[in-house]
Formats: C-alpha cells, structure tokens, sequence
C-alpha cells in the first residue's frame, strides 16, 4: 500500500472511522510482522514470544493510544516504541518469574554492540540507555528505536526522522558509540 494510503487511514482511523481502523490493520499488518521478525531474529537465547503475539501487542497499544500518528512514519515510529516498551515488559517479567536468577538477554548486534567483548545485553539494560539517550539526544534515541527495534535500513529511518541519509549515518555512528559506552557504564 502506498505511502499516502497509509496516511488516509491513519487520519480517517483517527477520526473514528472504524472501516478506516480495521483496513489500517490489514494495510499495516505485513510491515509490522517483519518488523517484529526481524526483532526477534536478533534474540540470541530461545524466547518464547512470537513476532506475532509481539504485534498483536503493539496494535492493541496503539489501537488503545487514541493517538492522531498524523502520517506513516510517525505511525511507525510509535509502533517500533510500543514493541521496545513490550519486549521490556516481557523481559521484566520473566525476571520476576526467575526471582532474579539472570536477565533476559537480547544480542545487540544490530547496534555492533557485541564487539564490546559481550555475547548480549539485557533488555532492560538497553532501554535504560535508551532512556538516557531520549533525554540528551532524542533524535538519536529515536534513530536507535528505528534502526533497532523496527529493523529500517538508514535510509528508511532518515526518511521517517525527516533527516539525510548523511546525517542519519552520523547520528548512527554517534548512538552506537554512545550507547557502547553507557552499556559498559552499566555492568
């Protein structure tokens, strides 16, 4: 579907359109799915969640936002935040379950953070970071949340942040470098 379809429906939908709302679902659906696969491909130990559940998810967090996303990037920008804040509650939880006994680990590849000598980084560990990130630089925590949890090429994330290929290279450099080093503050 067209870029500008998507966009209709996004404001129709959040018009109260509910025809609008459910083609939304179907327009979106298959972006969103390889969104959530290419996420859960970058899971280093079994996890149980699917990619489906994981966009289940989302879509009922942002069916339920009453949000106006005002157009596809925005849209898909809070789709790639609401899978970082489920995969964060999933990983919360099951460290609940194992009362503390070790933390769900998520490889950081997509970052070039395992060069750091780690196998992986705790989730929860990556969106702490990425909190700190939003509140110094929130155009480079957003990049990150883009290139990372939605799995957009620079291009895709440069045309979502409204920003040039160039500029995303750099910021990309930058957040990489940044977030290595928070990481290793971390642990």
């Amino acid at each position: 579907m067209a870029t500008g379809d998507v966009t209709r429906l996004l404001a129709a939908a959040g018009e109260g359109d509910r025809a609008a709302f459910d083609r939304l679902y179907s327009a979106v659906y298959t972006e969103l799915r390889r969104m959530a696969a290419t996420r859960m491909r970058r899971e280093r130990r079994a996890v149980t969640l699917q990619p489906t559940v994981l966009v289940n998810e989302a879509w009922l967090r942002l069916a339920g936002s009453a949000t106006d996303f005002g157009n596809r990037s925005q849209f898909f920008f809070a789709a790639s935040e609401s899978m970082r804040r489920i995969l964060v509650d999933y990983a919360r939880r099951r460290l609940a379950a194992k009362r503390g006994s070790g933390m769900e680990s998520v490889t950081l590849s997509g970052l070039d953070l395992a060069a750091s000598g780690s196998d992986g980084a705790d989730v929860l560990a990556v969106d702490e970071a990425l909190q700190r990130l939003e509140r110094e630089r929130p155009r480079l925590a957003q990049l990150v949340t883009l290139r990372f949890f939605a799995g957009l090429s620079i291009e895709d994330a440069a045309a979502a942040l409204d920003i040039s290929p160039a500029t995303a290279k750099r910021d990309w450099s930058f957040a990489r470098a940044w977030l290595l080093d928070a990481m290793g503050a971390h642990g």
